[in-house]
């Protein structure tokens, strides 16, 4: 039999006994999360500029796969309500009985995907910051310092320093000091910023439809762009490369859409998580499916395909005037606009601090990573994972290409979407009886692991549309773990899992059920990679 695990008496404890602390209701968790629908300014100059006139389709479609997504991991959280660190931890605990490195490869990939969040947020509210203080052609935009040339990995790729760098890392730190006081008083505070910046997104998103200030000609034809001999995107057909740029434009618009699953990062630290854990996750969705349903619509109608094309719309650094524009704001009115999304995108950079950290809290306590990075401060902070977060980002703010940095890590974020869907169906076969407080029907259940699938049909076909290598170079990254994970577990705990992670890993009667299957699904997944990038590559 399984052996029982209370969650009352299991505590995730750091070297000086501290641990996260039960504060949180659903409704903190939701305020905590509510940062990710500004995840749609990350990507929405990017995919546009990719997919054209499709990008309205784009997004529908992507928010709409993310929502059917959540119920598994709502499922799988609610497994573990001792656990904090998100879908990542308890989809490893589907995997670990199948290969000790699987496991850790989700989780390593879950935070890879979503810890680069605090540099580009922070990049890109620089970036608005600077375009409301100063002309775009001024020396304070145009500075900048070459440190390493990294031209041999992508075409002007650079880690260089400039002003947009200096003032994301003071923001950077600005959000650390916040999530430094604990989780419940960052929840406190993200409220006042979601409500205070969530209206303008909204309003961005609703006022063009009720003046219909969204011209049929800016949504149709539905073809993709397409580069023509002298390189100039225009409207092409439905082929292979048409079918690839289609794939392009859901494999980044994922990384957007997907986001609120961090909702259930928070378990361990939910006062009743039983009923908390699918009510902040279903909750953060709903959400997600309106601002992303009406933003990328709003703002493809307002401008167009000329508009979309725009190069600083595709960086995404002029993405906020657009905008301002779009609700008919001039002069100190525009700015004001400006200033409310830089507050928007703080609020998802201080969501992805929070979820992201968690993920390495956790995965030190499960022993997958490194172990100090299993302490929390005095007040349920894990400030060692949150330096560890800080350092990371702020050598990523120095890269010269955010698209590039984004388009890698969703490779990772792909990936370990991949496995946690999968986890559904792994742990409904091997804890069949394990008490589940919220149960996914079984048909949403087998839909998110198919749809597992269809996000690496994107990910073989559309990752190297942002830049050749950056299918590799997100592999690589995932790769790192390996050695990570081999030094903590057979040097530090001379190949031992820590004693709370042995008793989550006992199972009903001890065995398996699943059996072949999540091998056979690895290998499935493997040559779907393959295949897809074989057929997106020029003739």
């Amino acid at each position: 039999m399984d052996i029982a695990v209370d969650s009352t008496t299991i505590k995730e404890r750091s070297d000086d006994n501290a641990e996260l602390h039960r504060t949180l209701t659903w409704v903190d968790a939701f305020w905590l999360s509510s940062g990710v629908p500004a995840y749609v300014l990350f990507t929405i100059g990017a995919v546009a500029a990719t997919v054209g006139n499709l990008s309205w389709v784009v997004w529908i479609a992507s928010i709409s796969i993310g929502f059917i997504q959540c119920f598994t991991y709502a499922e799988i959280a609610a497994l573990f309500p001792h656990k904090s660190g998100g879908a990542s931890v308890y989809g490893a605990m589907a995997w670990v009985r199948y290969g000790k490195m699987l496991a850790p490869i989700s989780v390593w990939c879950n935070w890879l995907a979503w810890s680069p969040v605090l540099a580009l947020g922070t990049s890109l509210g620089a970036g608005y910051m600077l375009s409301v203080l100063f002309p775009a052609d001024s020396v304070v935009n145009t500075w900048q310092m070459t440190l390493v040339d990294l031209t041999w990995l992508r075409k002007d790729l650079t880690i260089r320093l400039n002003v947009t760098a200096i003032i994301g890392a003071l923001l950077m730190l600005g959000v650390f000091a916040v999530q430094h006081r604990g989780i419940l008083q960052a929840a406190r505070l993200q409220m006042i910023f979601a409500i205070s910046s969530l209206v303008p997104l909204l309003a961005v998103g609703v006022i063009p439809i009720i003046t219909g200030d969204l011209p049929q000609a800016n949504f149709l034809p539905l073809v993709p762009l397409v580069k023509d001999a002298s390189g100039q995107l225009v409207q092409g057909e439905w082929n292979m490369v048409g079918f690839t740029t289609l794939m392009a434009g859901m494999f980044l618009c994922g990384y957007s859409t997907y986001g609120f699953e961090t909702a259930v990062c928070y378990t361990r630290e939910f006062r009743d998580p039983s009923r908390d854990t699918f009510r902040a996750i279903f909750s953060s969705g709903l959400l997600c499916l309106a601002v992303i349903t009406l933003v990328p619509v709003a703002f493809q109608g307002v401008l167009g395909l000329s508009g979309l094309l725009a190069p600083d719309i595709y960086s995404g650094m002029g993405v906020g005037r657009a905008m301002a524009a779009m609700v008919g704001a001039t002069g100190m009115l525009a700015n004001l606009i400006v200033i409310a999304l830089i507050l928007t995108i703080l609020l998802s950079i201080m969501t992805a601090m929070a979820g992201s950290s968690r993920t390495l809290y956790q995965g030190s306590v499960d022993g997958w990573l490194p172990r100090y990075l299993s302490h929390v401060n005095e007040h349920g902070a894990p400030t060692r994972a949150m330096w560890t977060d800080l350092v990371f980002n702020l050598l990523l703010l120095l890269m010269s290409d955010n698209v590039f940095v984004l388009a890698a890590s969703n490779v990772c974020y792909i990936t370990f979407i991949f496995m946690n869907l999968n986890a559904g169906w792994i742990h409904r076969m091997d804890r069949p009886n394990q008490a589940r407080p919220f149960r996914a029907p079984t048909w949403l259940l087998i839909t998110g692991a198919l749809l597992g699938y269809l996000n690496l049909v994107f990910l073989g076909f559309g990752a190297d549309s942002y830049g050749a290598g950056t299918l590799f170079t997100g592999f690589a990254a995932a790769a790192m773990i390996i050695p990570v994970f081999l030094w903590r577990h057979y040097v530090t705990d001379k190949g031992v899992f820590p004693p709370t992670m042995q008793a989550d890993l006992q199972l009903e009667g001890g065995k398996t059920r699943a059996g072949a299957l999540p091998y056979l699904a690895l290998v499935a997944a493997v040559l779907l990679i393959a295949v897809c990038y074989t057929l997106s590559q020029p003739a």
